[in-house]
């Protein structure tokens, strides 16, 4: 663990140690009396459903973040209804919720009415990302071993008009990123490690079919000039005019069940899947980011520690703020 690392675990480890009258906080021992497995079955219960299905652990990722991202890491994501945040187009194509569903059932069995629907999705996706090949012959993620504060509490609102307002589109420019992630108290460098999320799971055609256009003689044209013409024809050939809505592609071309830094170097070569990849080589420090990555995993692992951990610590709730969740997909009656 690299020192700026340890310096922010401290910080927010600290926080559990404040006064009784203080709002309670996140904390590394939080289940140490209430679920002292707690850590261990989440994981056991990924290994077991990313074993089954190599796309779990994808799915887990992009779970988190739009969870994080809209009215902070508090489970709302899995809440279900014809006007919550799972309700949006936008959502429409994220997946793992009977996966985070099965994990909390579990945990009900063994510590009932105590750990919350939140803390299962961030361990959930930490535990998704540091799967290597030691721990399964079919395929590895391989991400770094992250230790992650808990004791969020869930949240009882979900609203679909939260979410446009709260979400980076695939569309987006590094402004429009940098100011999204800024409003959640996430910086630049977050922006570019977390990007790094595309490194695993998929993403439908509609997502990038903007990028590129193919005319009645089959000749494709480059609408994005950021993007590699023969990636783009690639992409063609996966994503062909009239393909079905459910129609997927890999978001990283080369080492698509591992979590490594591809994406870095598939970005340096103008293969950023979406438009918001290619769009991290615009600015000066960014691009730099992306090249410092491209050649060091480990300095991206580092990174990864620290900007995951500042995710997951997004607008938490704790203390009294809202509750602990019987079931993930509804709120307590």
């Amino acid at each position: 663990m690299n020192l700026s690392l340890l310096v922010f675990l401290l910080s927010v480890s600290s926080l559990s140690s404040s006064s009784s009258s203080s709002p309670a906080k996140l904390s590394f021992d939080f289940y140490s009396v209430s679920c002292p497995d707690v850590e261990r079955h989440v994981k056991d219960a990924v290994k077991t459903r990313a074993g089954l299905d190599p796309s779990v652990p994808g799915k887990f990722l992009r779970l988190v973040f739009h969870d994080c991202m809209v009215e902070g890491c508090d489970g709302s994501i899995l809440l279900e209804g014809d006007e919550s945040e799972r309700s949006d187009p936008a959502n429409a194509s994220l997946g793992g919720f009977s996966e985070v569903e099965g994990i909390k059932r579990l945990l009900e069995i063994f510590c009932p009415g105590t750990v919350s629907c939140a803390d299962v999705l961030a361990l959930a996706a930490r535990d998704a990302v540091e799967m290597s090949t030691e721990q399964y012959d079919s395929f590895q993620t391989g991400g770094p071993s992250v230790k992650i504060p808990l004791g969020r509490r869930d949240g009882r609102v979900s609203a679909v008009s939260n979410v446009r307002i709260n979400m980076v589109d695939t569309s987006f420019t590094l402004d429009q990123m940098a100011q999204t992630f800024s409003s959640k108290g996430l910086s630049v460098d977050d922006l570019v490690t977390l990007s790094g999320a595309h490194t695993i799971g998929v993403a439908h055609c509609s997502a990038f079919s903007e990028r590129f256009k193919e005319d009645s003689q089959g000749k494709l044209t480059l609408i994005d000039p950021s993007l590699n013409e023969s990636y783009a024809a690639e992409l063609r050939r996966e994503c062909p005019a009239g393909a079905s809505s459910s129609t997927i592609v890999s978001n990283d071309p080369e080492t698509s069940h591992v979590f490594d830094n591809q994406y870095y170097r598939n970005l340096l070569v103008g293969k950023g899947l979406f438009q918001s990849d290619s769009a991290l080589l615009s600015g000066g420090r960014t691009k730099e980011k992306v090249e410092l990555f491209s050649n060091g995993q480990e300095s991206f692992f580092q990174g990864w520690g620290e900007s995951f951990v500042k995710l997951t610590a997004v607008d938490v709730k704790t203390g009294d703020e809202g509750e602990i969740r019987r079931s993930c997909g509804s709120v307590n009656g």
